[in-house]
């Protein structure tokens, strides 16, 4: 096969960042060369395509025909170089694993029994993320995420349906047996409910089910993730609505109580979701493997699956 009749990198990478900055002068502060290595850079490609690639007036430069015919080429291809670079990189970090996951799920669920996943795949560095507020994945800082959706159809995107969770009042046995009492549903109204702003219609979904739609409690804080409106429910400061796979632990050992029986189902599902074209890469499968037993062997989540 013929020899490809292609200019230096080098050359190309001068064009292409002057071009980018409509300036020879930040080219070359981006590329760490000289001002005058940028000039002679794009002269020789100017030289191999025998065309003037750029206007230039006074310090001024704007690209010509032929630089505008170029550019978009040139700049396509160091952004496929790029990612081609990024995907040889993750090859070699196959070991590390960053999963997007809430905070109370982190807390109350994942943690507890992230030891197992790690005595079984002692190389892989598992990197966990809850700085995210969306409750949507986010494959442009994870792996992999386990998230909670009632839309699991994002284009690009692999999801396996892990549980369903059911939603009940939670409050400690000194609140459920206070001078207020809480016999009944209706008795909701001398208490605090703590809120969760970020999944606002869960207590009303709660309190039609239990048949008092317009029942409003005491003033109380709102909080923006389960996690703390459970920690004031433990601090007997109201009553929370939770998840119950998040509470299972604290019902079992007498921490907190549920005071009535009624429960809903969370409107959305709990999804373990990752790109679709990663789906098989060792670590993310060896992960969905372990995380799929770990929910099989969980008797709190038996119930709702």
């Amino acid at each position: 096969m013929a020899g490809r009749d292609l200019p230096p990198l080098s050359a190309l990478r001068a064009f292409e960042a002057a071009a980018r900055n409509l300036s020879f002068r930040v080219a070359a502060e981006e590329l760490g060369l000289t001002q005058s290595a940028i000039s002679h850079q794009v002269a020789a490609l100017e030289q191999h395509f025998g065309a003037r690639l750029f206007d230039r007036a006074g310090r001024r430069i704007a690209l010509s025909e032929p630089g505008r015919l170029l550019f978009p080429l040139v700049r396509d291809g160091f952004d496929r170089l790029t990612q081609g670079a990024d995907l040889l990189r993750r090859a070699r970090m196959t070991d590390d694993l960053r999963v997007q996951v809430y905070v109370t799920v982190a807390v109350r669920w994942l943690i507890p029994r992230l030891h197992r996943f790690q005595s079984a795949n002692p190389n892989v560095v598992v990197r966990i993320n809850t700085s995210h507020f969306d409750w949507e994945f986010d494959p442009g800082i994870a792996d992999l995420g386990l998230i909670c959706t009632p839309s699991p159809d994002r284009a690009g995107l692999h999801y396996d349906l892990l549980f369903e969770a059911l939603l009940f009042p939670v409050c400690t046995p000194a609140v459920a047996q206070s001078g207020l009492g809480l016999r009944q549903p209706v008795d909701l109204v001398n208490h605090a409910l703590l809120q969760v702003y970020t999944t606002a219609n869960d207590w009303q979904l709660w309190l039609d089910a239990a048949g008092i739609p317009n029942l409003k409690g005491r003033a109380a804080p709102q909080f923006d993730s389960y996690l703390l409106a459970i920690e004031a429910a433990l601090d007997s400061q109201g009553v929370a609505l939770a998840p119950h796979f998040m509470v299972a632990e604290d019902l079992k050992l007498g921490r907190l109580v549920r005071p009535f029986p009624v429960e809903v189902r969370q409107p959305a599902r709990w999804y373990l979701v990752c790109p679709a074209e990663r789906r098989s890469e060792r670590t993310i499968e060896a992960f969905r493997l372990w995380l799929t037993n770990e929910v099989a062997a969980d008797p709190a989540m038996l119930r709702a699956v």
